[in-house]
């Protein structure tokens, strides 16, 4: 999570996690989504992509590798992942120049 922002889930499915007191948890696929925005940050309306919104789950807890929310995750927006942040073994590494000119 880059700049101080702070990005919750969109999903494509749901399901409800009875271990944890009947919480409602993300399916699917899943996007970064600004909580008081209409879109996800790579840009899908979310009431046309049929998209449930999920304030309550942090976009770190969906990651793979978080092992938190990520139960059900079939695939991360690769978009999304880029502009939100994302860690791990697949995450690309930031650009920098090895051998700058003079």
């Amino acid at each position: 999570m880059r700049r101080g922002k702070r990005y919750a889930v969109a999903a494509s499915g749901q399901w409800t996690d009875e271990e944890d007191g009947r919480r409602r948890l993300p399916a699917g696929e899943v996007h970064a989504w600004e909580p008081g925005r209409n879109e996800t940050v790579c840009g899908l309306s979310l009431s046309r992509s049929q998209l449930a919104r999920f304030p309550h789950v942090g976009w770190p807890d969906i990651l793979p590798e978080s092992g938190g929310a990520a139960d059900r995750v079939r695939r991360v927006c690769r978009r999304c992942a880029s502009a939100a942040g994302r860690s791990g073994s697949d995450a690309r590494p930031r650009w920098h120049r090895v051998h700058p000119r003079p």
